[in-house]
């Protein structure tokens, strides 16, 4: 590590060999993760001599879970690459739909489908994203490392607002949100994983993300409010917490707002 840190101050490294040095340029909202001087434009950089890419991607301060892909000198990279004197690097943001090929992608899509966890800071949208029908997991006391745990053994997108958690190199799918709350978050993760079709409202527990079942009114009228029980026939359990769920005034105004969110009809 000192002998890379030495590279990156523009020293040379332990053989007294002069530090390798390449061309970056980051695209779109990579951007907002580098200093002031370095977006938006193509810029040299010097690298401690054998530095992977991603290395130098993240010791410029970009998460590996923000990058789509990478070309180096017009071709499609992996992670891996070793950086050689004289590289142009373009990095590219994970949700530009880019395709590098068969066998160039920088992670495979997970085997689960998109499942996501939350960090413990982001709990309204965990709660939207369960009424939307998608498994998030989330407790207001997960510290780092738990997440970062859960993210890897399970194949779960961790979404946070936090650099530092999404450089720890077990994360292999991260999402760093750049909106700072509201449905203005809800939209980013939709818009990044392309979930609009796969949205199915009040399918899922906000309370503790179990799946919800049709249950028969007379099962849980007894805990069900009198003026609810009156008004309503349908009603839906929570197969975890066994939560009872039904459709009130403000099922409407949260279809309405995902139908203002996404477009089209409002969502069942």
């Amino acid at each position: 590590m000192a002998d890379e840190r030495a590279a990156l101050q523009g020293g040379a490294d332990g053989g007294g060999k002069p530090p390798a040095r390449a061309a970056f340029r980051f695209y779109a909202e990579l951007n907002n993760f580098l200093s002031p001087s370095y977006r938006r434009r193509r810029f040299v950089h010097p690298c401690a001599r054998d530095a992977t890419v991603k290395h130098m991607i993240e010791a410029l301060g970009v998460p590996h879970t923000e990058v789509g892909l990478i070309l180096v000198d017009g071709t499609p990279a992996l992670f891996e690459y070793r950086l050689q004197d004289g590289d142009d690097v373009s990095v590219y943001p994970a949700f530009t739909g880019l395709d590098p090929g068969p066998g160039l992608s920088l992670r495979p899509e997970p085997g689960f489908g998109w499942r996501f966890i939350a960090d413990a800071h982001l709990g309204l949208l965990a709660r939207r994203l369960r009424m939307l029908g998608f498994d998030t997991l989330y407790r207001n006391d997960y510290d780092d490392a738990e997440v970062a745990r859960i993210s890897a053994e399970e194949e779960r997108v961790a979404l946070t607002r936090d650099r530092d958690l999404l450089i720890r190199k077990e994360i292999v799918y991260g999402c760093y949100l750049h909106a700072r709350g509201g449905l203005a978050q809800v939209a980013e993760v939709l818009g990044r994983y392309r979930l609009a079709n796969q949205v199915r409202m009040f399918s899922r527990c906000m309370v503790c993300n179990g799946p919800l079942h049709p249950v028969e009114k007379g099962m849980v009228a007894h805990r069900v409010p009198p003026r609810s029980r009156a008004a309503h026939e349908h009603f839906h359990q929570c197969g975890g917490c066994g939560q009872v769920y039904w459709e009130g005034s403000h099922a409407g105004r949260m279809r309405e707002q995902m139908r203002s969110l996404l477009g089209g009809p409002p969502y069942g």
